[in-house]
């Protein structure tokens, strides 16, 4: 409880870092805001046409919507992983980032991942914005399921920051660990059906004369029930499941409880390690 008057009597200094982030994210940039635009539009360039042009996969027609175009069904999936990605890339070094800021005056430290966070959702919801107006473009009437959307936008968050909240402070004792997440990007990219449909993932095989459940233990990462839902709500125009829900608000409440846990236990000599 004294945590959680501490960081409601800090609401408007979370508010002035988040700003600052903001403006500091595209400085001196010609394009500025437009490249919030501009990177998911080229991304989708480039997977389109090694996906669909050289590797032909097709993307599944929505259900109910009838919507079948490979670019949507990409762009569905490919936004929040750009959420994901950048989120957990930037919350590593702010910690180390600010180590003036931490040794002059103090405040929650938590206030500095969440800024972070907090700035990237601000993107996160300009190009989720744009994806539902080319959506509705081609005839997806995606107005109805923005609420639903938005929640799981709350969940993703909430998970994000509980995960950038034990990066940020684990960075600080381990300066490995930004390296490693590099590398774990590139395997968490292609751990869940960003580029690919989840149809392709086999329901089971046979290892070494055992049956493995393959798509179970597939769908127990977070990430996979997460581009399956916004591509249920943006792309398919349905509910996604209530296991779904109740899965991923379990693991953005975990995520977020764990995160502070950890966090508050490794702060004390933040100030002598940054």
């Amino acid at each position: 409880m004294t945590a959680l008057r501490e960081y409601a009597a800090s609401r408007e200094l979370l508010i002035n870092l988040t700003l600052r982030e903001l403006r500091s994210k595209y400085k001196k940039s010609v394009l500025g805001w437009t490249w919030s635009l501009l990177n998911p539009v080229a991304s989708v360039a480039i997977y389109t046409v090694v996906f669909s042009v050289f590797l032909k996969i097709q993307a599944p027609r929505g259900n109910p919507s009838g919507l079948k175009s490979f670019v949507l069904f990409l762009l569905c999936g490919l936004v929040p992983w750009n959420f994901v990605s950048s989120s957990l890339s930037a919350t590593l070094d702010s910690i180390v980032g600010n180590a003036n800021l931490i040794k002059k005056v103090y405040f929650p430290r938590e206030l500095l991942v969440a800024s972070t966070v907090g700035s990237l959702l601000v993107t996160f919801c300009i190009e989720l914005g744009v994806v539902a107006v080319i959506l509705l473009f081609a005839g997806n009437m995606v107005l109805p399921w923005i609420p639903v959307a938005l929640f799981l936008m709350v969940l993703l968050t909430a998970m994000l920051l509980g995960a950038g909240l034990i990066l940020s402070v684990c960075n600080v004792y381990f300066r490995d660990v930004k390296h490693f997440i590099n590398i774990a990007m590139q395997a968490l990219f292609y751990s869940a059906p960003i580029v690919y449909p989840i149809t392709v993932v086999p329901v089971q095989k046979t290892i070494l004369g055992v049956d493995v459940p393959v798509l179970d233990i597939y769908r127990l990462n977070p990430l996979v029930r997460f581009i399956e839902g916004f591509r249920d709500v943006l792309y398919n125009l349905r509910m996604p499941s209530l296991s779904t829900l109740l899965y991923l608000t379990a693991w953005a409440a975990g995520s977020l409880l764990f995160g502070l846990w950890a966090f508050n236990k490794l702060e004390p000599r933040l100030a002598e390690e940054v």
